[in-house]
């Protein structure tokens, strides 16, 4: 018979085992940590790494905020060939610094610079996770004093992306350090006027909660960003009771009046543009 000739027609196409696997191309998709949809990865990447259904906002690395936010063409890296070393011979350490350099192609942790957006000459600090977890050592610290520092010596505000689980503990106590001398950098700049705009994105965790990202002039968070010096279990022992569900996110520390604002991604040019022209030395403002 005809039908058996062609064959029964299939109403749906499986992919079977490894060949199916080949078929799909690898970082075709991506999946909401949110909503757990699945999305075409350049369909999030058009909406800036956040999810059409619920809103969450998932990490962006560096140079995707760069680009982001800055005219194009504009910016200009500084220290990027500053490298961390191994002061206490942690075992291990260097070898996975290494790692972190191929995966990334970063140097560090964070990328500083300066730029234009929307023609406002601005310095800018950008934390990015994906190198150690954004954890600050040594580099991280003096890159961020550094853009801090040349920030009050050209007048420009700076602005600063924070995204790290807290200081690097195979660096010990020369990772703490970096509290101190980021927070003295950014109390010079402010007693000569200089502007800081402090972005806190998911995470922003110990040392660096406790730091630099606290204390701008404006402290804003990306929705739903865990942020906080100690992890909720550790909080719970020490005060012996049971926190709420939403302890330590963007929306509670803007309820308790430890956040100006919380601004969704897709807002976040148009009000940090508005705050610069708002801020600029000799506009009309002054």
């Amino acid at each position: 018979m005809l039908k058996d000739f062609f064959g029964k027609k299939k109403k749906y196409a499986p992919i079977p085992g490894e060949q199916g696997k080949l078929d799909v191309p690898e970082g075709l998709m991506k999946k909401c940590q949110g909503c757990h949809k699945i999305y075409y990865r350049k369909e999030m990447n058009k909406n800036l790494n956040v999810c059409p259904n619920c809103g969450f906002h998932h990490q962006l690395n560096a140079w995707e905020r760069i680009e982001s936010l800055f005219d194009e063409g504009s910016f200009q890296e500084w220290d990027k060939n500053l490298i961390s070393t191994n002061p206490l011979g942690f075992p291990g350490y260097e070898e996975k610094l290494e790692k972190d350099r191929i995966n990334t192609n970063l140097n560090e942790a964070v990328v500083t610079g300066k730029g234009t957006i929307d023609e406002q000459p601005t310095v800018v600090s950008i934390m990015d996770a994906r190198f150690r977890m954004g954890s600050m050592g040594s580099v991280v610290g003096e890159k961020i004093a550094r853009a801090v520092e040349e920030a009050r010596k050209q007048s420009l505000p700076i602005i600063i992306f924070t995204a790290s689980g807290g200081a690097r503990m195979q660096e010990g106590v020369l990772s703490l350090m970096q509290m101190t001398k980021t927070s003295v950098a950014i109390k010079r700049f402010s007693d000569s006027g200089g502007l800081m705009l402090s972005i806190m994105t998911h995470p922003t965790t110990g040392g660096v909660s406790a730091s630099f990202a606290s204390i701008g002039d404006y402290n804003f968070a990306e929705p739903g960003a865990l942020i906080g010096f100690a992890g909720r279990r550790i909080v719970e022992q020490t005060i012996r009771e049971k926190l709420p569900d939403d302890f330590q996110t963007a929306e509670f520390l803007l309820e308790h009046g430890q956040l100006d604002q919380v601004i969704h991604r897709r807002d976040l040019k148009r009000i940090l543009t508005t705050m610069l022209h708002m801020h600029q030395k000799g506009g009309d403002s002054e």
